[in-house]
């Protein structure tokens, strides 16, 4: 197979890679660029372990070819800030996690639902985050976690810093 660079916008910094066409994003970020929050879990975007924002819209990275992240923007959860976010702040205080290999999904997850619905309710935050499973908390310490935030009137997807990315920016 013929190989192909690309080159993405990775957490703020513009990264190339060599990749085949049958390459999976998550793969990808993983072992080519060293990124390790996007777990490996189902493999077919059922958990939402591998999720990630792609121009801003979470997706599973386990379900694209990298290819088609060519010229893309990627968010992780190391590139939501150098400090901790009010949203992961809120998920230590709420011990909305406790293995953590659900956490980056459901934090990127939660993300994307306060910036489309800054004032969710429990209803709303429980559908926004149905496609990630967790199974150690039984989810109400998750869904308290994004209602503290909610009710707070703070933005989930920055850190004290005001940046969205990485000091690379």
């Amino acid at each position: 197979m013929k190989k192909h660079e690309i080159t993405m916008k990775v957490n703020g910094e513009v990264r190339s890679v060599i990749v085949e066409p049958n390459d999976v994003l998550l793969d990808v970020l993983r072992e080519k660029l060293g990124i390790k929050s996007p777990k490996i879990g189902c493999e077919r975007g059922d958990c939402g372990a591998c999720t990630i924002l792609l121009n801003g819209r979470t997706v599973r990275s386990c379900l694209v070819l990298a290819i088609e992240a060519d010229g893309c923007e990627i968010v992780t959860v190391e590139g939501l800030g150098e400090t901790l976010t009010p949203l992961q702040q809120a998920f230590l205080d709420n011990n909305a996690f406790q293995c953590g290999f659900c956490a980056p999904g459901m934090i990127l997850t939660a993300t994307e639902l306060l910036q489309k619905n800054p004032t969710p309710d429990d209803d709303e935050i429980k559908e926004g985050i149905s496609g990630n499973l967790c199974r150690c908390t039984g989810y109400q310490p998750i869904v308290d976690a994004i209602r503290t935030v909610s009710r707070s009137g703070k933005s989930g997807g920055r850190g004290k810093s005001g940046r969205s990315g990485r000091p690379h920016e």
